[in-house]
């Protein structure tokens, strides 16, 4: 969308405030022993509370409140009483919701506890690459030189990015265009981020596969060549200069 009133405005900030504070109370709420149905189930009452609705379960008929997903499981996992959380798992939480007629979209990778497996690499290195992309995005700038941008940061890190994920817009619906705003350079696509838009930007960071592919579940989602990703998100407003980090209050940059 593009916000064009006070009132669009006030809207996307109420939403992303709620999609922004049950991911960063998930995230400090997991621990080693819970099962990711208790994670999700505690993020669901979270956002109940601020009067939200899932917006994956809204949208798509997605069996849970958030999509969890642990170690080789790259996105969209499903919240399951039998997935118990250990030290050292790479844990993806990704959260986002409708709120009034407005809809914001976040998430974030971390490893839970201490580092046994060596995957906090991976993790910094999505969040650096999603810092370093939200500064360079303002109205007018190139999408396929963002792509290009991220690309190029993850290969000097040593990783590579999934190129069948990418974010989208957000706002009166949870994907909205532009969508497939992607991890790489799309020679093909010759759009421009536009001034006042609501997009939801996402790092796809793997150390192995440049695909993923979709478990027999119909959700869950792999590499194709194994190993783990990373992801970061966050849903902004497109300025002339810096973007307006809409759920900047869930502290994956601090």
């Amino acid at each position: 969308m593009s916000i064009s009133t006070t009132a669009e405005l006030l809207g996307m900030q109420k939403v992303s405030e709620a999609v922004a504070f049950t991911l960063k109370e998930m995230m400090r709420y997991a621990a080693p022993g819970m099962s990711t149905k208790e994670l999700d189930d505690y993020g669901g009452s979270l956002l109940t509370k601020l009067g939200a609705r899932s917006a994956p379960n809204l949208a798509y008929g997605f069996p849970g409140w958030s999509c969890i997903s642990v170690n080789k499981e790259f996105c969209h996992g499903i919240p399951s009483s039998k997935t118990i959380l250990q030290e050292g798992d790479l844990i993806n939480i990704d959260v986002s919701a409708e709120l009034n007629g407005y809809w914001a979209d976040n998430g974030a990778s971390f490893v839970l506890g201490t580092d046994l497996h060596g995957h906090s690499d991976l993790v910094e290195a999505s969040r650096a690459i999603l810092r370093t992309t939200l500064s360079q995005i303002k109205g007018g700038v190139r999408i396929a030189d963002i792509g290009l941008l991220m690309e190029t940061e993850a290969k000097k890190k040593g990783y590579k990015v999934i190129k069948n994920l990418g974010g989208h817009g957000i706002g009166r619906a949870l994907h909205e265009q532009p969508d497939e705003l992607l991890n790489y350079r799309n020679k093909f696509d010759k759009r421009r981020f536009r001034k006042n838009s609501v997009v939801a930007i996402e790092t796809f960071i793997s150390t192995a596969s440049s695909y993923a592919d979709t478990l027999s579940d119909g959700w869950t989602l792999v590499g194709d060549k194994g190993g783990y990703m990373a992801q970061h998100e966050h849903t902004i407003i497109i300025t002339d200069g810096a973007p307006v980090l809409l759920t900047e209050g869930n502290g994956i940059f601090n």
